[in-house]
C-alpha cells in the first residue's frame, strides 16, 4: 500500500479520530483530545499502523491555513490595530518573560545559552490554532476579551516569523573571533532589516492592492452562479495568498491566510465565504491536532518525568501568570487578564518549527524537542480544562479577596466622563461597531446629540480625541448605565447582537429612566418574537429592514413609471 500513502494515512486519521473524538465526547471531555490520542495511535512511537508524518504535517498546515483564513473573515484590520496598545507590549514582554523561564530552566539542566534560548522561544509561542477553538467553543471570539487574545497571538506570530529568520544567523554567534563576530553582527542586522522589508512590503500589498482584487476576484466569480467555482475561489485566494506570502516575503502561512481573510472582510460576500469554507476548516483543523499526537513519544514520560513536568508547569502556570500580571499592569479587568492567561497557557505548531529549527542548527538536543512536544501535547489537552477553571476560581477569588474585588470594578480613564462634560437629552448608542458606527454618522450629520458605549477601550479613546462623547464598559453594569446619563437621555439605541445583553441591559435602563425609548437589534425571528413579546422595545430585524428597503425602492420606480 506504499503507492496509496495519502489516502492510508487520511483514512486513519480520520477513523480514529472520529472513533477517540466520540470516546472523549461520552467522557465528558474535549473532542480534541480523542484527536491527539488518534495521533499517538498512528504514530512512530506505537505499534501498529503508522501514517506518512510528513505528510500527515503538511495536511495539518493546509487546516492552520483555512483556519486563520477564517478568522481573518471575521476579524477586520481595525479590530487588530484597536487592541494594539494592549496586544504589542503584552506579547513582547510576555515572549520574554516565557523566553527567560524557559532559558533558566535549560541552563539548571547543563545545557548551551543557545539551547536554552530555543527552548524558551519554543515555550512562549501559543497555538492559534487551540485558542481559536476555544474561543469559538465558549462563543468569545467577537467580545473584547476574544480581540485582544486574537490580536495578541498575532504579534506573538509576526516575532516568531522574525525569529526563525534570525536563527541561522544567530546559530554563529559566538564563533571565530572579534572579526568574525563583527561580520555576524552585521549580517545579523542586515538579516533583521531585510525580514522587516519584506514584511512591511506584503502588508502593504495586502491593504493597497489586496483590499481591492479579493473583494472584487469573489464579485466576478459569485456573478456565475456556480457554488463550486465560489468555494474554489475562496479555498484558491486563502491557500495561494498564504503560500504566496511565505514565498515571496518569508511570512508563514499562518499569517499570510489571516491577511487575506482580514482583506477578502471588505467583499459583501464575506459571510457567505465563512460559510463555504467552514467544512473544509474544520476537517483540516481535525488533521492539525492528528498531526501533533503522532509526534508524540510517551516515552518521554516515563525517562524523563521531571524535566517534562518542570516544562509543562512553565508553559500553563508561568506563562498564564505572566500574562495575567501584564494584563493588570496595563489596567484592564481581573476577568480580561484571566481569559488572556487561559488563551496563552499552551504551545503549538510555531513551538514544532521552532524546535525543529533548533535541532536542524545544533543548538537544541533531541531530548529538547521531544520535551517541547510532549508539552504541546499535554497543554493543548489541559486548555479547555484551563478555560472551564476560570468562572469558579474567579468566583472565589471575588468572594474572598479584596483585592480581586477591585482589580475586577477597575475604573480607567475611559470609563467616567470627563468633569466638565453635562449631557441629557441625549442618544445613548451601545456598541460601535459597523452597525452603530453608522448610527452614529446619520445622528451627527443631523445634528442630534448622542454618547458612545463601547467595551473596547481603544476605540473610546480614539473617539474621545474626535471630540465624541464616549465611555468604555459594559453597558450591562448599571454603573456603567450611570455614566452614560441614561436617566437624562431621550433614546436608547442597543447595536450589540447579543441577545442576554439586551435583555439585561434594557431592564436596567428602564429603571433608571422608565420612559426611556429603546430600540435593538437581532439576527433571527425567533429572538425578534422573544423581545417584541418581552416589551423590550423597537426590535428591527436585519432581513427585514433589507426587505423593506428594497420594496420601497422598487414601488418608488413603479410610481414614476407610471407617472
Amino acid at each position: 500500500m506504499h503507492e496509496f500513502t495519502l489516502i492510508s494515512t487520511l483514512v486513519a486519521a480520520f477513523a480514529l479520530a472520529l472513533v477517540f473524538g466520540l470516546i472523549a465526547a461520552r467522557l465528558k471531555v474535549p473532542p480534541l483530545i480523542g484527536y491527539l490520542l488518534a495521533g499517538v495511535a498512528i504514530g512512530p512511537a506505537t505499534p501498529g499502523f503508522v501514517g506518512d508524518l510528513e505528510l500527515a504535517a503538511q495536511l495539518a498546515e493546509i487546516g492552520v491555513m483555512l483556519l486563520m483564513f477564517g478568522v481573518g473573515l471575521h476579524f477586520s484590520l481595525g479590530d487588530l490595530l484597536s487592541v494594539r496598545r494592549i496586544a504589542l507590549p503584552g506579547a513582547v514582554v510576555q515572549i520574554g518573560v516565557a523566553t527567560a523561564l524557559g532559558t533558566g530552566l535549560a541552563l539548571a539542566w547543563g545545557w548551551s545559552l543557545g539551547a536554552g534560548l530555543v527552548l524558551g522561544l519554543s515555550l512562549s509561542c501559543a497555538s492559534t490554532v487551540v485558542l481559536l477553538r476555544a474561543l469559538e467553543a465558549r462563543g468569545i471570539l467577537q467580545s473584547a476579551d476574544g480581540r485582544i487574545a486574537v490580536g495578541w497571538l498575532v504579534v506573538e506570530d509576526l516575532v516568531c516569523v522574525l525569529v526563525l529568520v534570525l536563527m541561522p544567523a544567530l546559530a554563529t554567534v559566538g564563533g571565530g573571533g572579534d572579526a568574525a563576530e563583527q561580520a555576524t553582527g552585521q549580517s545579523l542586522w542586515l538579516t533583521i532589516g531585510i525580514m522587516l522589508a519584506k514584511v512591511s512590503a506584503f502588508i502593504a500589498l495586502m491593504v493597497l492592492v489586496g483590499r481591492r482584487a479579493l473583494p472584487r476576484l469573489l464579485w466576478i466569480v459569485s456573478g456565475t452562479g456556480s457554488r463550486e467555482l465560489f468555494v474554489l475561489c475562496v479555498i484558491a485566494v486563502a491557500l495561494g495568498v498564504a503560500y504566496g506570502s511565505a514565498a515571496l516575503f518569508g511570512v508563514s502561512f499562518a499569517l499570510g491566510a489571516f491577511f487575506a481573510g482580514t482583506v477578502m472582510r471588505e467583499s459583501a460576500f464575506a459571510h457567505r465565504a465563512a460559510e463555504e469554507s467552514l467544512p473544509l476548516r474544520d476537517a483540516f483543523s481535525v488533521l492539525f491536532f492528528v498531526s501533533v499526537g503522532m509526534l508524540f513519544d510517551p516515552a518521554v514520560i516515563i525517562e524523563q518525568p521531571g524535566k517534562l513536568a518542570a516544562v509543562v508547569v512553565i508553559i500553563i502556570v508561568g506563562k498564564t501568570l505572566a500574562a495575567i500580571g501584564l494584563v493588570l499592569a496595563l489596567r484592564y479587568p481581573l476577568g480580561t487578564a484571566m481569559t488572556v492567561g487561559a488563551s496563552l497557557a499552551q504551545i503549538g505548531e510555531f513551538s514544532f518549527i521552532l524546535a525543529g529549527l533548533g535541532v536542524a542548527l545544533d543548538l537544541l538536543p533531541k531530548d529538547g524537542q521531544s520535551l517541547i512536544l510532549a508539552g504541546a501535547l499535554i497543554s493543548i489537552a489541559a486548555n479547555s480544562l484551563v478555560f472551564a477553571a476560570i468562572p469558579p476560581i474567579r468566583r472565589w477569588l471575588l468572594e474572598h479577596s479584596r483585592l480581586a474585588r477591585e482589580l475586577e470594578l477597575r475604573v480607567h480613564p475611559t470609563s467616567a466622563l470627563p468633569d466638565p462634560v453635562q449631557i441629557s437629552g441625549q442618544v445613548v448608542v451601545v456598541g460601535y461597531g459597523r452597525v452603530g458606527r453608522r448610527i452614529v454618522a446619520e445622528l451627527e450629520a443631523n445634528g442630534i446629540k448622542y454618547l458612545v458605549v463601547e467595551q473596547q477601550r481603544e476605540k473610546v479613546e480614539d473617539l474621545r480625541t474626535r471630540g465624541v462623547v464616549a465611555v468604555t464598559g459594559d453597558a450591562a453594569d448599571p454603573t456603567v448605565l450611570v455614566q452614560a446619563h441614561v436617566a437624562d437621555a431621550a433614546m436608547l439605541v442597543i447595536a450589540t447582537p447579543d441577545t442576554l445583553d439586551i435583555r439585561r441591559i434594557a431592564e436596567l435602563s428602564r429603571r433608571l429612566n422608565p420612559g426611556l425609548g429603546i430600540v435593538v437589534r437581532t439576527h433571527s425571528e425567533e429572538e425578534a418574537e422573544l423581545l417584541r413579546q418581552e416589551a423590550i422595545g423597537t426590535v428591527f430585524l436585519g432581513e427585514h429592514e433589507l426587505a423593506d428597503g428594497m420594496s420601497r425602492h422598487v414601488l418608488a420606480r413603479l410610481a414614476q413609471g407610471e407617472d
